[in-house]
């Protein structure tokens, strides 16, 4: 983290943005009380991710008490519930919240997250096929952990004022925005299938002409093929040149992308090592959050959740810690919202 925090603001007639450079327990501290209309965000998992200290130590610092012994799941459910509490607090009456995370600490998420006084409303999947496994190859043919192929992400509300359409009349907020959220070349809005609890990305390796053999939209649709029946849960994965649009003028650093038995390194601007899918990231803030409305993610990171939020004409406020990660952010958010101004999205 540099030792200069950051704020980076832009608006103009019809997009608004800003991030701020803070720890997300700190930052959300000072935000107003039922200031946002919904909140989007993939925070640490708490698995010790890349050995980086925000997905473990840091973590069991903040979590634990002078002589007071938790193991690192205690801690991350500890954890998660003092930034969902202060999440609870900003979030309009009804206003909903999604988070991703790692299926092996998901439950702890959940846990923290309804301790904090949030409603539990769904958890959704989103399959994709560009997971390796993380396993020791033992003899025998044995090995220690499967091959990921899914990430959970948990849909919550803050509960209600009254009735839903009392608390729609007063807030705004408290129902999903069924009719744009549908899914499959609808010819126009309010037609397509219901949108579902499932969502599905190509793999890293497909085409537009062939896909490869593990990736689930290819599984899905092998029989019977003429159904194609992943036209209900498509998200296209997040391409190098997505995740590298806008941050040309970044420095360029190597990164460990881990490939089966051994890391390997790129040269990437973009050093983030978890960067979601806009397509996705548009469709759960077009789902959860009412037009116009204003979109909060505590752990923006390289800010895929603030582009679709500009790609859907809502207003979004990042808070991330990490100078390095604020500068990519704001490359990108650059990038995108001149995008979104030139060209129809």
């Amino acid at each position: 983290m540099s030792t200069t925090s950051k704020v980076a603001l832009y608006q103009d007639d019809t997009r608004a943005w800003g991030l701020i450079e803070g720890d997300a327990l700190l930052t959300l501290a000072k935000l107003p009380t039922h200031s946002v209309d919904a909140i989007v965000t993939d925070p640490p998992y708490g698995i010790d991710f890349g050995g980086e200290a925000w997905d473990g130590v840091d973590i069991r610092h903040t979590a634990g008490s002078d002589g007071e012994r938790l193991s690192a799941s205690e801690a991350f459910q500890r954890w998660t519930a003092v930034w969902a509490a202060e999440c609870r607090r900003v979030l309009k009456p009804g206003g909903h919240m999604v988070a991703f995370g790692a299926p092996r600490t998901f439950h702890r998420l959940v846990c923290g997250i309804e301790d904090a006084g949030l409603e539990v409303r769904d958890v959704l999947m989103w399959l994709n096929g560009h997971g390796l496994p993380k396993s020791r190859r033992l003899p025998g043919g044995r090995g220690t952990a499967l091959k990921p192929a899914y990430e959970p992400i948990l849909l919550a509300r803050a509960p209600l004022v009254g009735t839903t359409p009392r608390n729609l009349e007063a807030w705004g907020t408290g129902a999903l925005n069924i009719a744009p959220s549908r899914v499959t070349g609808a010819q126009a809005p309010g037609d397509g299938y219901w949108p579902a609890n499932l969502v599905l990305s190509h793999g890293d390796g497909c085409t537009e002409r062939s896909c490869q053999p593990d990736c689930p939209v290819a599984l899905l649709d092998r029989s019977p093929a003429w159904a194609r029946p992943s036209r209900q849960f498509y998200c296209t994965k997040a391409s190098k040149r997505e995740r590298e649009a806008g941050c040309d003028e970044l420095p360029v650093r190597s990164i460990a992308i881990y490939r089966g038995q051994s890391h390997h390194l790129r040269r990437r601007h973009n050093t983030h090592p978890t960067v979601k899918p806009v397509s996705l990231m548009r469709w759960l803030v077009a789902l959860i959050t009412p037009p116009e409305g204003v979109v909060l993610d505590p752990f923006t990171g390289s800010g895929s959740t603030g582009i679709a939020v500009v790609l859907e004409d809502r207003m979004f406020l990042g808070i991330e810690r990490e100078g390095e990660y604020i500068d990519i952010a704001c490359a990108r958010l650059t990038h995108w919202t001149h995008e979104a101004g030139k060209e129809p999205v």
